[in-house]
């Protein structure tokens, strides 16, 4: 790559004003803003969330970059610390937004940094410039994501590029030149954690999708960058290999395209199959006692996500088995499937256990930009009923519609925040780079406030 192109991301973050803006991009960030602070209410409900906000105050507390209240507490730390805790608070539900040909997510990591430094800095942050932080955060994020799993060998989480675009995103907010960019993309890129996603697949645990320790690296990264530190070029930004996946920089928008939702809290591999049993169990009239076992044919990486008995909301995140069967036992996948009551449910545990994935050689061949299923149910009386295959809602080309990002929203948040500011925070993140900056702040504030 030369040196002109190698530097057009950084002259990108640097530059991007409001006015360059698609509406399209605009539409995906507002429906993002709303759907993650959904997340955010419930996830602050999970141990998880807990330690983290515990542990926060602890290692990163204020100093001189500013305070910064952490997301559904209202506790003051670091904007560091505050990007860590939120980051960590709305992974622990796996409902978040999501990109499918990066494996992952970036919202989860890049909306809590930018409210850390929002709240942190110096001068008032209206919408409008909140919007291109966003936009560059997001675009950062997904083409460094992209680059990265088409050049490294491991699957890596999330957390190892949203650092990469937090700390571009996170730099432009303090006021950095695109050579200061440059620098901390490379820190957050050379710092972030490249934690392979697999193990906490087979292995569920609290460490999740990495966003946890990926957003308050690239927040660093920033403030680092603007004091002189220096770092290695970003390869997924400005190696030669990467090249291909920033050509088209401004022009066209990743986010749009990639961006999807979830109607579930699991992930979003198992998502093809809850769609199709529910499908199958209301077009044929079945119940639960009606089944005898289940068949998935699937893509390789999701095979690994069988769970079926799962012990805690970990290990219910990272399974396929135990949420089509509450699925096919309940008639849906929400927070109340989440419980430890839920997960000793006789009936679902029957139908788990009873459940079959396939690793399918032509589900893996088609499973790129997209994530594939099929799933057969074997009923007691010995018949066999066959679904298509398909891939999951929230799409592009499938996406959620406005009622049901809201319906989800409120699912997840009414309980945690009560009905009336649940209402407040959907109206304004609905609208959010039409706020000033003092408007703005009334909403991160009521994103940051502790629970009820």
């Amino acid at each position: 790559m030369s040196s002109a192109q190698a530097i057009d991301f950084a002259r990108f973050a640097a530059n991007l004003r409001y006015e360059d803006l698609p509406t399209t991009v605009l539409e995906t960030l507002r429906r993002s803003f709303t759907d993650t602070m959904g997340v955010a209410a419930i996830g602050s409900t999970t141990e998880l969330s807990a330690i983290s906000r515990k542990v926060a105050p602890m290692i990163f507390g204020t100093g001189g970059a500013g305070e910064a209240r952490m997301l559904m507490d209202g506790r003051s730390v670091s904007p560091v610390g505050a990007a860590m805790a939120g980051a960590f608070t709305i992974d622990s539900i796996d409902a978040h937004d999501g990109t499918t040909p990066c494996k992952g997510h970036a919202g989860s990591a890049i909306f809590p940094a930018l409210i850390a430094m929002t709240q942190a800095a110096a001068e008032g942050i209206d919408g409008r410039r909140f919007a291109e932080l966003l936009a560059v955060a997001y675009e950062v994020s997904y083409r460094a994501g992209l680059a990265q799993h088409a050049t490294c060998a491991d699957y890596h989480t999330s957390g190892a590029w949203t650092a990469v675009g937090v700390a571009a995103a996170g730099t432009r907010l303090l006021g950095g030149s695109a050579e200061q960019i440059r620098h901390a993309a490379g820190i957050g890129e050379y710092h972030g954690p490249r934690s392979q996603m697999m193990r906490c697949i087979d292995h569920p645990s609290m460490v999740r999708d990495g966003v946890g320790w990926g957003a308050p690296s690239g927040v660093t990264a920033a403030y680092l960058a603007m004091e002189g530190f220096t770092g290695a070029p970003a390869l997924t930004c400005e190696g030669d290999e990467a090249a291909e996946f920033w050509t088209d920089l401004g022009q066209g928008w990743r986010l749009v395209e990639h961006t999807h939702y979830k109607a579930y809290p699991c992930c979003r591999w198992a998502h093809p199959s809850l769609d199709a049993v529910h499908d199958m169990m209301r077009d044929n009239a079945l119940t639960h006692d009606q089944i005898e076992a289940v068949e998935i044919r699937t893509f390789h990486y999701a095979t690994r996500l069988a769970g079926h008995e799962p012990q805690t909301q970990d290990d219910f995140a990272y399974a396929i088995a135990f949420p089509v069967a509450a699925m096919i036992v309940r008639g849906q996948v929400g927070i109340e499937e989440l419980t430890p009551a839920a997960l000793q449910d006789p009936d679902i545990l029957r139908v788990s256990r009873a459940t079959r994935l396939i690793d399918d050689p032509e589900m893996t061949r088609i499973s790129a930009d997209k994530r594939w299923a099929q799933v057969s149910l074997v009923l007691k009386d010995g018949r066999r009923i066959e679904d298509t295959p398909r891939t999951p809602r929230g799409d592009v080309d499938h996406p959620l519609s406005d009622r049901q990002i809201s319906d989800k929203f409120h699912l997840l948040a009414d309980p945690v925040l009560g009905r009336t500011r649940a209402d407040e925070i959907e109206d304004l993140s609905g609208r959010f780079d039409n706020l000033s900056a003092g408007d703005l702040q009334h909403l991160l504030d009521l994103c940051c406030n502790p629970g009820s």
